[in-house]
């Protein structure tokens, strides 16, 4: 058994995040794609895409977390955890909370989170500031 925990930092509340298999990871941020990034065969030309942070509001003027409302379409997440270690592999998958509600990202073997594709189906979503949405698990599948 993995102590995920002891890879990961600022993970924002442990009991909850370890609860399961793996590490569920929170979300920070979500950005939309604003102009396109370049992508060439020897890399001499790379360019990263132009993001612009995706606005959040609050449900009631009380509430202490804002939302994100998402139409359909493709996001930029990113996450409030990040890896200590560079050289330990981990798969990245989409929490089931998320696929059940039309939305998913690429599951991908990572030693770092960079930000990740968030697809968003014709049904939109709304996602709360700090919601877990992708559970990291040991790349050797345990």
């Amino acid at each position: 058994m993995v102590d995920y925990t002891a890879f990961v930092e600022d993970i924002v509340h442990e009991p909850t995040q370890t609860e399961g298999r793996g590490l569920d990871l929170t979300v920070a941020e979500v950005y939309e794609v604003t102009d396109p990034g370049r992508v060439d065969f020897g890399g001499g030309e790379l360019e990263p895409a132009a993001t612009d942070p995706h606005p959040t509001e609050k449900r009631n003027p009380d509430d202490d977390y804002e939302w994100w409302h998402l139409e359909p379409g493709q996001y930029l997440i990113e996450y409030n955890e990040s890896l200590r270690d560079g050289d330990l592999c981990f798969q990245l998958q989409t929490r089931d909370e998320l696929l059940v509600r039309g939305a998913f990202h690429p599951t991908l073997d990572v030693t770092e989170l960079p930000p990740v594709p968030l697809s968003v189906s014709d049904g939109g979503l709304l996602l709360k500031e700090n919601a877990r949405v992708s559970t990291l698990v040991d790349a050797k599948r345990e």
